[in-house]
């Protein structure tokens, strides 16, 4: 994934001007990998009726922290994309990276047999 970060930023780096520059690319089985994970991890886990909150544990939480960068990512990248030439794969793979984060903390918190915390909104 740390790969696959690098190369989304490297495209959104590049020069269009050099259209003759070498550069990897976000492909599609890049996605896929992200969502066969996903789905791995969620078969184990109990299913969700609340909203979780981060916490339980410190690994989990920093789970939770990265997908709210992630997400403040793909935001910005949306944004750009109003105003440049953006991959459509890059904005997918930023969704999915960011569910995938989310589904990570929530294995995690399983795995080390921490609570998950659930909002419980004040009425």
């Amino acid at each position: 994934m740390q790969d696959r970060i690098f190369t989304l930023g490297a495209e959104l780096a590049a020069d269009p001007d050099k259209p003759k520059l070498k550069l990897p690319h976000i492909e599609e089985k890049d996605i896929q990998l992200l969502e066969d994970e996903i789905d791995f991890m969620d078969e184990s886990l109990p299913e969700m009726t609340k909203f979780t909150l981060p916490g339980g544990h410190t690994t989990v939480s920093y789970c939770h922290l990265a997908r709210c960068v992630c997400r403040r990512c793909e935001r910005l990248v949306i944004e750009l994309s109003d105003e440049a030439d953006v991959s459509p794969l890059i904005i997918k793979y930023l969704n999915r990276l960011s569910d995938y984060l989310f589904v990570l903390g929530r294995k995690i918190a399983q795995d080390l047999n921490a609570d998950e915390v659930y909002w419980e909104p004040k009425m």
